[in-house]
C-alpha cells in the first residue's frame, strides 16, 4: 500500500457506463490499493458520481467528479476527460443526454452490422447481460457487446472481439456524428470543469494530437495510461511541457470481463495527489 500512498487514479469507469463495478466498488478498490484519490469518469454521464462521493466520505478516499466525453476529429474517436464538473448543471446534463442518444443510435447500427456478418446477437441480449435494469442516465457500450461476443463463442476474449468486430477498423464498427474536441472542452469549462485530452497514444497520430491541443486547448493531457508504454509516457510528458499542460494519469479501469481486466487495474497508473490542486486551480481560473 505504501507504493501508491499519496497517489490518485484519475480515470475509472463504473456500471453507469461500461464498467463492471458499482461506483462504490471503485472507491473501495481504490481504498484497498492505498490510493488517496480516485476519479469517476464514465462515458457521457455523471450518474455514478454521487454514489462514489458518498462512499469516499465513508472510507476516506477523495473522489474527483468527472466524465469522459466522446468526440470525433481527424477521422478518429477522440475522448476528452472533464474533472470537477458541476454534476447539477442542467445545461451540461442535457448535453450529455444528447451524447448518450447518439451512442444508442450507434449501438443499434453496430448490432445490425454484426447480424449482417452472421453474428447472432441482439441489443436486448446486450442489455440483459448487465444483470440489472439500465437507468435512463446510464448507457451501454462496445465492451458490453464484446462481453456477449465472447460468451457466445464469436471471439476468444475482449481484445479479440474488438480486433475482429468492434474496433475502429473492424467490420462492425460504426462512426456516428459526434461533437468536436473543441466543443467538449467548451462544455466542460462551461460546467465549471477542467478538460484533459485522454490517452493520446491510442490515437496513433501525434500530428492530430498536436492539432487538438492547439485548437481545443485542453488544460491537461493524460500522459500515464494503461495502454501507454514508457516511450509514450516520455513523448507526451515532453508535449505537456511544450504546451504547458497539466500532466494527468489513470488506469482507465473498467473491471474484469471473462476473467481479464480491461485496460488496467485501479492504481496501475497514477499521478501524485498534488495534481488535484493543479486541476482545482484550473477550474477556479476558467
Amino acid at each position: 500500500m505504501d507504493q501508491t500512498a499519496g497517489k490518485c487514479d484519475l480515470h475509472t469507469h463504473t456500471q453507469a457506463s461500461d464498467g463492471m463495478q458499482s461506483p462504490a466498488d471503485n472507491v473501495q478498490l481504490a481504498y484497498a490499493k492505498g490510493l488517496a484519490a480516485v476519479a469517476i469518469t464514465d462515458h457521457d454521464t455523471v450518474a455514478g458520481v454521487a454514489e462514489a462521493m458518498a462512499e469516499g466520505e465513508r472510507c476516506g478516499v477523495n473522489v474527483v467528479p468527472g466524465v469522459e466525453i466522446s468526440t470525433r476529429a481527424g477521422g478518429k474517436d477522440i475522448h476528452v476527460l472533464g474533472y470537477y464538473v458541476n454534476c447539477s448543471d442542467q445545461a451540461f446534463l442535457k448535453r450529455l443526454a444528447d451524447l448518450r442518444n447518439t451512442r444508442e443510435q450507434r449501438n443499434v447500427k453496430m448490432i445490425a452490422k454484426l447480424q449482417e456478418l452472421g453474428v447472432n446477437i441482439t441489443l436486448e441480449e446486450v442489455i440483459s447481460g448487465l444483470g440489472r435494469e439500465l437507468r435512463p442516465d446510464e448507457s451501454v457500450g462496445r465492451p458490453h457487446m464484446a462481453d456477449v461476443l465472447v460468451r457466445k463463442g464469436y471471439a476468444r476474449d475482449m481484445r479479440d472481439a474488438f480486433d475482429r468486430y468492434l474496433g475502429e477498423n473492424a467490420p462492425a464498427f460504426v462512426s456516428v456524428p459526434r461533437i468536436s474536441p473543441q466543443d467538449a472542452c467548451l462544455w466542460i469549462r462551461e460546467a465549471g470543469g477542467v478538460p484533459v485530452l485522454a490517452h493520446p497514444g491510442i490515437y496513433g497520430d501525434d500530428d492530430l494530437v498536436r492539432k487538438i491541443l492547439e485548437e481545443a486547448q485542453p488544460a491537461g493531457i493524460e500522459v500515464f495510461h494503461s495502454d501507454h508504454g514508457k516511450e509514450e509516457e516520455k513523448r507526451y510528458q515532453a508535449m505537456a511541457d511544450e504546451y504547458r499542460l497539466i500532466v494527468t494519469g489513470g488506469s482507465d479501469f473498467h473491471g474484469a470481463r471473462q476473467g481479464v481486466v480491461f485496460h488496467g487495474d485501479i492504481g496501475n497508473r497514477s499521478v501524485p495527489v498534488s495534481v488535484l490542486d493543479q486541476l482545482k486551480k484550473a477550474s477556479a481560473n476558467r
